[in-house]
């Protein structure tokens, strides 16, 4: 379900709705059926959208692509009947009415829904009545006195439900609508639920929340009114969930076998300290993947890169992470250091139980290395792949095959050494060592390496404080490098890393990058680096909650602001591209960047790359 906040276009966010509240309506009468009916029978229900003139029925897709999506008033479960495969108002079993102000009233601490849409509800729900009370069919004939009505928008939901004797309708051609609202008032029960969150921020829904469980215990008993009790009672299948549940627990020694009767609830008679404790499991498999390979400082590797023997002296560790990042100096060359990258050792086990992260490090950004060099990427801050291999270990080796392993723990590592080696912001930070200049030359610098790889269709999708490194090299000017390319955005089907604080918020909610994302990242790294209030972020809803609350305020470009007025107005035009097709202007802003830093310190940027 699309969140209203984020709609692009109304067109765009009505069509996704309806496609989205068809799609769930859907998936819970398929749910609905096969755990109370059983799997075994064909569902005799469908989904399909009203239109308000014709009154026909039509699958959601089929509206949107013959341009009637305009005219859809409604969307209906429907029974199935092969001699009106169209869809008739008599088979409606129940109504779902998308409105976009239902969840307004939730927000203004109501919790039933405006007069008018309860009004447009009861007219919905009165028609519904009637045509099952004209209908030739028995079974719907037996159903002409209760109907109910889901009231729904992009995130909160609520039921309705009508019940009343249409033999007491005192019906008027003439005057059909007071009619109606006669009936309505003297002689219509009807029952509203509160109106609760049923899907959240990212659009999908709470399945377990009180505001969906109201929804789909409408479309149960609805089910129920036109094919009968199901199969299996709800008391049935709670007795035998509680049943699995304490057995679970009873394995696990979580309760005291003897105590609370045969209640669905038990309590651990506790002898020590509540704190959650490990429980050894009797015959546990052991299916760890083996550890990264940890070096030593001082120690020696050697590396096999196809073409002949290199040797590496690790000289420090750069980062602590999981899997480390080492500095190193080739044997050979004693005057020259690097970054080197350790991957996991193969195992027999299914590729999924590697270690991804050090995959992602060593084997996916070297990959994406060769590709920048074939491209013909040429940037001072962009890393240069050295050597790529794999571990030589001390001993005889008898692998089957290039690709294999002999068994060693360390044969057939991969390896992979970059240049250039600098300190992260992150250590720079901890230092007291990142200032105004430091902010606008990393902003120049990682602006430069995005520009670059995207001129090859490029994107980083991982900048962070461990991605970026200040290199002094002996020159007059420090400069930002952007390290960590192993989640690099090369096609479509890429997707990038989820990070609470530095993901994009087209990331966060696509799972994917648009234009300006990496620029966004870049943002809230500046952000949080120039002293930024630290949010606490603890799942992607609040992170989207906190970006929204952030730009909206203006607090991420006041911050900027009070460091320079161009970081301050990057922060807005990037604002302005999140989220849309349009292309960064980088050429523009690196113009700007490089002549503030040139006049406010008097040392010029370095453009020759």
């Amino acid at each position: 379900m699309p969140n209203a906040l984020y709609a692009s276009t109304s067109d765009v966010f009505e069509a996704t709705a309806y496609l989205a509240l068809e799609d769930f309506l859907h998936a819970g009468i398929k749910g609905l059926w096969e755990t109370f009916w059983g799997p075994d029978e064909a569902m005799p229900f469908s989904v399909a959208c009203i239109h308000s003139t014709s009154s026909k029925f039509y699958p959601a897709e089929k509206a949107i692509s013959s341009g009637k999506l305009h005219g859809v008033c409604a969307t209906a479960v429907l029974l199935k009947n092969l001699k009106h495969s169209q869809g008739r108002w008599d088979h409606i079993v129940v109504l779902a009415l998308l409105r976009p102000d239902i969840g307004m009233v939730s927000a203004q601490g109501d919790q039933e829904p405006s007069p008018a849409v309860l009004g447009e509800a009861l007219f919905f729900a009165l028609r519904v009545l009637l045509s099952r009370s004209l209908s030739r069919s028995s079974t719907v004939l037996r159903n002409s006195d209760c109907v109910y009505l889901l009231l729904v928008d992009s995130q909160f939901g609520g039921v309705v439900k009508v019940q009343g004797d249409l033999n007491k309708l005192d019906f008027d051609l003439n005057n059909v609508y007071d009619c109606a609202a006669e009936w309505i008032k003297k002689h219509a029960k009807i029952s509203v639920s509160s109106i609760d969150r049923v899907w959240n921020k990212l659009g999908n829904a709470n399945w377990g929340d009180i505001g969906t469980l109201q929804v789909l215990i409408a479309l149960f008993h609805s089910m129920i009114q036109f094919y009968g009790e199901p199969k299996y009672s709800l008391d049935e299948l709670a007795t035998e969930h509680s049943s699995r549940l304490q057995s679970r627990r009873s394995e696990r020694h979580l309760v005291d076998r003897q105590a609370n009767g045969n209640g669905l609830f038990r309590f651990q008679q506790r002898s020590h300290s509540p704190e959650i404790v490990e429980v050894q499991e009797e015959a546990a498999v052991d299916l760890k993947p083996q550890e990264t390979l940890k070096l030593e400082i001082g120690s020696v590797v050697l590396m096999d890169d196809a073409y002949s023997q290199k040797g590496f002296q690790i000289n420090d560790i750069l980062t602590d992470s999981d899997p480390p990042i080492y500095t190193c100096t080739p044997v050979e060359e004693p005057t020259k250091t690097y970054l080197l990258y350790v991957g996991s050792s193969p195992s027999h086990l299914e590729p999924a139980w590697e270690d991804m992260n050090s995959w992602y490090q060593v084997q996916r950004q070297t990959k994406v290395l060769t590709l920048m060099k074939q491209k013909g990427i040429s940037s001072r801050y962009v890393p240069q792949m050295v050597s790529s291999g794999r571990v030589v270990h001390p001993g005889p080796c008898n692998k089957p095959n290039s690709s294999g392993s002999c068994g060693h723990p360390w044969c057939s590592t991969p390896i992979l050494v970059t240049s250039p080696v600098g300190e992260t912001i992150s250590n720079l930070i901890r230092n007291g060592l990142f200032g105004v200049e430091e902010a606008l030359r990393c902003c120049h610098d990682c602006l430069s390496a995005l520009a670059a790889a995207a001129s090859s269709g490029i994107r980083h999708g991982d900048i962070r404080p461990e991605n970026v490194i200040r290199v002094c090299n002996g020159s007059r000017h420090p400069y930002f490098v952007l390290i960590g390319w192993g989640h690099a955005i090369l096609e479509d089907r890429d997707r990038p890393v989820m990070n609470l604080f530095f993901s994009s918020t087209f990331a966060l909610q696509e799972g994917k990058l648009c234009a300006a994302s990496d620029a966004e990242s870049l943002i809230y790294l500046l952000y949080f680096c120039c002293g930024g209030v630290c949010p606490e972020l603890d799942s992607v809803e609040s992170a989207l909650q906190w970006r929204e609350t952030s730009w909206s305020r203006r607090i991420i470009q006041q911050r900027l602001g009070d460091v320079s007025a161009v970081l301050k107005a990057f922060a807005d035009y990037v604002d302005s591209l999140c989220g849309t097709p349009y292309p960064m202007d980088y050429d523009i802003w690196l113009k700007r960047l490089r002549r503030t830093i040139n006049e406010d310190h008097g040392k010029e940027v370095d453009t020759s790359s």
